[in-house]
């Protein structure tokens, strides 16, 4: 996908596409000179000499990409494919990873840790790239020589967006293309159905995931700039959730794939609807468990309560159970660390069906915020004192436990108050 910098808010015209040796150009700012080394068909037989890594001594690494050719090579061999992949790069194939390297002006070993970081495997010196992704070279490498990202931080952001947008790219493929090609037309395969729709689809689902991309970028940038100090944008206090299906293992021999399949989307499409909903964040899914996080600890566990309440009341769906924890966490590329984290996923693992179990700093939080009181006794004498506090959930000292890795620790259970 490609994005045209220079709108600002703006789609970027669908036609007729801008070539990519003009978008760099455009990028740059200035004309890059004639080079005769970024001419494609530079006779690959001189790679080595001109600085062309060489062949890996690993016997793995060496079938992994042997394998990786294969399959490029496959696809050349496919004219319909070929076709494809055409219009989904919107370029021809013309450069082997050291001519787009060179052409880009950038050293082989910058290119294969980029091209690496973005998920993609070595593909040995096929002839399978294409302008795009020259130009995706350049435009990377040209953030790190202006000053703007460090070479460390150009690699993270190739991975984070790599790893985003392959299981974005995946489930596409698997759920909504096959099925808008079900059935099959007589005569037709799914290949020469999928290409009109293809063509149909791809500026429309190309514009709409820039769209979303803003959106949730001016969110996040709204969270960091409100943060106290820089150090709070790094390491930040945060309520972390964990939800997890209880019996998932078994329920996995005794369903069918699809059935199991099935399950698992409405458990995940559940939990990412009432997480939004509520102001949380959805971190990632593990299948049979959900991570999420709010900068509130009221809304953490208004999001575990309603978890339960939702799934309870859907017969299809085996019992949950939730652990919350609050405290200082870690995040990079999206997802969380820390003990928090840790001590959340612990206390989900201890926690009764259909149960949310909280850890005390995260009582404490909602105790100070006025959303619980910190026992009954608490809550009776304010009522005596003719305090008219209205208290959304309720907190149950629990068992002390030990936790592997974390110590003793003392759960509260939380529930709503009447």
């Amino acid at each position: 996908m490609s994005v045209d910098d220079s709108g600002a808010g703006e789609p970027a015209p669908r036609h007729p596409p801008r070539t990519a040796p003009d978008a760099a150009r455009a990028t740059s700012g200035a004309e890059r000179p004639d080079d005769p080394a970024a001419d494609p068909a530079t006779d690959e037989a001189g790679a080595e000499e001109d600085g062309a890594p060489p062949s890996p001594t690993d016997p793995g690494a060496g079938h992994d990409r042997n394998a990786a050719a294969e399959r490029a090579a496959a696809v050349e061999d496919d004219p319909i494919a070929l076709k494809l992949e055409q219009l989904i790069l919107g370029a021809e194939r013309r450069y082997t990873p050291f001519q787009a390297a060179r052409s880009a002006g950038v050293s082989m070993e910058l290119a294969s840790r980029f091209w690496r970081a973005m998920g993609f495997a070595d593909i040995g010196q096929a002839k399978a790239l294409t302008e795009a992704d020259v130009l995706a070279l350049r435009r990377l490498a040209g953030l790190v020589e202006a000053g703007l990202l460090s070479e460390p931080m150009a690699v993270q952001v190739a991975r984070s967006t790599g790893q985003t947008t392959a299981r974005l790219a995946d489930w596409q493929i698997d759920s909504f293309l096959e099925g808008l090609t079900e059935p099959q037309e007589p005569g037709m395969t799914r290949t020469e159905i999928a290409y009109p729709l293809v063509e149909l689809l791809l500026p429309e689902l190309e514009e709409f995931i820039v769209y979303v991309w803003r959106r949730q970028l001016a969110a996040a940038t709204g969270r960091v700039v409100q943060a106290q100090d820089d150090a709070e944008m790094v390491n930040r206090r945060l309520a972390v959730g964990f939800a997890d299906l209880v019996g998932f293992t078994r329920l996995t021999r005794r369903l069918e794939e699809e059935e199991l399949g099935e399950l698992v989307e409405a458990f995940e499409t559940t939990a990412a609807d009432l997480v939004a909903a509520h102001g949380g964040r959805l971190i990632k899914t593990l299948g049979d468990e959900v991570l999420y996080a709010a900068d509130d600890a009221g809304v953490a566990a208004e999001i575990g309560l309603r978890l339960i309440e939702t799934m309870s009341h859907d017969e299809t769906m085996p019992a949950l159970r939730v652990g919350l924890a609050f405290g200082s966490v870690t995040t990079r590329m999206g997802d969380v660390f820390g003990t928090t984290v840790n001590l959340a996923s612990r206390l989900t693992s201890i926690a009764p069906k259909d149960a949310v179990l909280v850890d005390g700093a995260l009582a404490d939080e909602l105790s100070r915020t006025g959303d619980a009181p910190r026992s009954e006794a608490e809550a009776a004498a304010a009522e005596k004192e003719g305090e008219s506090v209205k208290y959304r959930f309720a907190l149950q000292p629990m068992w002390q436990r030990a936790v592997r890795g974390l110590g003793v620790v003392e759960p509260w259970l939380l529930t709503r108050r009447p």
